[in-house]
């Protein structure tokens, strides 16, 4: 069974840098040529899809509203993927889920095969 455990830092200042991983245990997402993903949704909004990279690396999405702040990466070896983002706004307060998607690419992410249960973040001083 596949599962997906976010970890962050809940409550973060303004200006400040948001470091969120999520590790996979049950697949290995390498070996199964799989995405990972982040997305989040704040109160009142339909979620949105943040980031996204390939298996290989290769490929990175960035929605517009993190493009320039936020950094996607993977380390294959531990099976685990991570997303920081700078300069935080209020606005960046949301529910923020990892996801394994079935492919990624530059300008859209594919279908999401399985979530986790997602990590709140508020941006507050």
């Amino acid at each position: 069974q596949v599962q997906l455990q976010e970890s962050g830092p809940g409550l973060v200042k303004p200006s400040q840098t948001l470091s969120l991983s999520c590790t996979v245990s049950g697949e290995s997402i390498t070996t199964s040529y799989r995405a990972w993903s982040w997305f989040r949704q704040a109160p009142g909004k339909e979620r949105e899809g943040v980031s996204c990279i390939n298996y290989s690396d290769e490929i990175t999405y960035y929605a517009d509203s993190v493009k320039g702040r936020a950094t996607i990466s993977r380390d294959n070896a531990m099976n685990t993927a991570y997303l920081q983002m700078n300069s935080l706004e209020n606005e960046d307060t949301a529910v923020y889920y990892c996801a394994v998607l079935q492919y990624c690419e530059v300008s859209r992410l594919g279908s999401v095969l399985y979530w986790a249960q997602g990590t709140q973040v508020t941006v507050s001083s």
